[in-house]
């Protein structure tokens, strides 16, 4: 069985929880991701939702859909938790909003092709224009 991991938001006011047993996990430079990160990328991990559980501040979420899916924030200080994609039955957990460490670590970069101008990839991390 896997550990449960904790996540919170920064202001404290979000919290869950997430088993440690992410499918994959990646470096995602699309322009949504930066937007809504506000960084060059999301360094994000994927899990089936059903294995996060808010444990804290559920009646204030602030979610943003578009066609994509929705992405999580906490409605107090705005800190993206994760983003509901795949039809609704995936998260990709910002990995910044983790507290405890994972057993995964991003295996890539997905649409590079989009990257933003100013950002480096200085790793040997495959790189992928696209989905990957």
């Amino acid at each position: 069985m896997a550990r449960e991991l904790r996540g919170r938001c920064m202001c404290g006011e979000t919290n869950y929880e997430v088993s440690d047993a992410f499918e994959y996990a990646l470096n995602c430079h699309c322009s949504k991701c930066r937007q809504t990160t506000g960084s060059a990328f999301k360094p994000m991990a994927g899990i089936v939702l059903h294995k996060l559980r808010l444990t804290h501040g559920k009646d204030n979420l602030l979610k943003v859909e578009d066609e994509s899916g929705q992405d999580v924030h906490c409605g107090r200080c705005g800190s993206l938790l994760y983003s509901v994609v795949r039809d609704g039955q995936y998260a990709h957990v910002a990995m910044g909003t983790l507290i405890d460490t994972p057993a995964i670590r991003p295996s890539k970069h997905i649409f590079v092709g989009s990257k933003a101008p100013w950002f480096e990839i200085t790793d040997d991390l495959p790189q992928f224009e696209g989905m990957g």
